[in-house]
């Protein structure tokens, strides 16, 4: 056992006693000071208790004491539960044999460990794993009879990603997106909708590729879209390895790696051939990634219930966190989001939200999403950046990527890949997705309205097919007057009262939109 603070309690208590660290952070630390007092910051809360309110000095008090007013920390549990003899745990139940808490530790600790535990049937009534008054749960427990327990865990032992039900994440649940688009369409009507929803479609696909560096690749960015209205909402199972690798080809195209999943050993990061290698994030063993996968895939069968928003958002960052492909991650992580609204209900064909056009949208948004994914990789890379290597001996892979990179601590890290608290990706994902339709998505909609009545406004005094006419606008609209080289391409623009009643048209016609920027 470690030295410890004679004020910590519950799973601050159990860190320090049996010298267990997690590198994701307890949303609630706990220990006992002379008046009772909550304090609320950035990361989590910190509760201040009275001397009465001390468990114990016992492993089975602070584990009663976490389980009962910290929570389940999934991660730290299953670290927890590999430095302690298992026979701890048993005797705890044998002594407790009815005890909610103590059929709760030993159905974590076989879940967790996949290790059972010796001990006689227990008793008492059902008890849910985790209270849904602060978690997101599967829709439907499984009972568990040799435990007592309702299994409404949403993942597997394999991936088991976690959100807590924060004021933001209770906010984001009541969004009703799909309530919002209706509001739009009354306020636009579906035409200029339908006309929208064709922009905003190449304006996501453009928005991704600018996320992953690579915003001049035009063929690429038709691509994406073109896989985005083929396959969004289509595919049966869009987590399935094989859908996988066709939504990876029909993002890639020609490509000189393997597609679908990787086997060999991925950091995201850069090299420099100045400054090396910077790592800001080791992704997870290949071995271990179709039953990550299954484990995420049984999120999204499992809480069905659940606001379509939080499970877009585990669906997304959950997978980008696995980062289970050699090329394409990020792109199919960002699909998802639209893939899940979409087979919700919530996001009827064909839109698609311009979810990367609002990451894009300025500097400030675009440091947001950095920030949001660091706030899960940075903890891991404080944590294991000495197990990273790159010798000189470049190692040849099954996927036929050869490699200098090499993780020393696969294992001990696993646990942070296993059992990630998503939340703060989920408030995040939340808020962005309430701009993206309040105001990427409306200001498109005000835009092909104004173009559109524009274009009627000129048609009603000047012939001539649609395409010219758009034309004149987008160039006036650029230039803010007719150019030389316009009037060259069209010499009807010579009479200087015709290039008058245009420019004055195009500007009347696009006045809101500029008010409303």
């Amino acid at each position: 056992m470690a030295a410890q603070d004679r004020n910590e309690i519950g799973y601050g208590w159990l860190a320090s006693c049996y010298d267990v660290e997690a590198t994701q952070p307890f949303p609630v630390i706990s220990h006992i000071g002379r008046t009772r007092h909550t304090h609320e910051h950035a990361t989590g809360r910190l509760e201040t208790y009275l001397e009465a309110m001390r468990p114990a000095d016992t492993f089975s008090a602070h584990l009663t004491f976490a389980l009962k007013h910290e929570g389940v920390h999934l991660e730290f549990l299953a670290r927890l539960f590999e430095a302690i003899p298992g026979e701890l745990v048993a005797d705890w139940v044998r002594s407790e044999p009815t005890g909610q808490y103590a059929r709760r530790a030993g159905f974590l600790y076989e879940w967790l460990t996949g290790h059972s535990l010796d001990i006689d049937e227990v008793g008492g009534n059902y008890r849910d794993i985790l209270d849904s008054r602060y978690y997101v749960v599967r829709s439907s427990p499984e009972r568990n009879r040799r435990w007592r327990i309702n299994d409404n865990l949403p993942g597997t032992p394999d991936y088991c990603p976690l959100v807590r039900k924060t004021p933001n994440v209770n906010a984001i649940a009541g969004y009703d997106l799909g309530a919002r688009l209706d509001v739009m369409e009354g306020e636009f009507g579906a035409d200029i909708l339908q006309r929208s929803a064709v922009w905003l479609t190449i304006r996501e696909s453009r928005a991704s590729f600018v996320i992953e560096h690579e915003g001049g690749q035009r063929d690429r960015i038709q691509r994406f879209a073109e896989a985005m209205e083929t396959y969004c909402g289509r595919l049966s199972d869009p987590l399935n390895q094989d859908a996988l690798g066709n939504l990876q080809q029909s993002i890639l195209g020609v490509s000189t790696i393997e597609p679908g999943l990787r086997l060999s050993p991925v950091f995201v990061g850069s090299r420099s051939v100045h400054h090396g290698a910077v790592v800001h994030y080791v992704c997870p063993h290949w071995d271990w990634l179709p039953g990550m996968l299954g484990g995420l895939r049984q999120f999204l069968l499992t809480t069905e219930e659940t606001p379509p928003i939080l499970r877009a958002a585990v669906a997304s960052f959950g997978f980008v966190f696995l980062h289970p492909l050699a090329d394409g991650n990020g792109r199919i992580s960002r699909f998802l989001i639209n893939d899940v609204l979409r087979r919700d209900g919530v996001v009827p064909e064909p839109f698609i939200l311009p979810v990367s056009a609002a990451i894009t949208s300025s500097a400030i948004r675009r440091a947001e999403y950095d920030r949001v994914l660091e706030l899960y990789s940075r903890p891991l890379m404080d944590a294991f950046r000495e197990a990273v290597d790159f010798p000189r001996e470049r190692l040849r892979y099954a996927d036929g990527i050869e490699s200098d990179f090499v993780f020393k601590a696969y294992t001990q890290a696993a646990p942070a890949w296993r059992y990630p608290d998503l939340t703060a990706q989920v408030e995040y994902l939340g808020d962005i997705l309430r701009y993206t339709i309040e105001y990427e998505m409306h200001e498109q909609a005000m835009l092909q309205r104004a173009w559109h009545q524009t274009r009627l406004a000129i048609k009603n005094w000047l012939e001539g097919p649609d395409d010219h006419i758009d034309r004149i606008i987008r160039a006036i609209r650029q230039n803010g007057r007719v150019s030389g080289k316009l009037i060259k391409e069209f010499p009807v623009l010579q009479d200087a009262s015709l290039v008058s009643h245009l420019e004055a048209e195009v500007t009347e016609g696009f006045r809101d939109l500029m008010a409303h920027r």
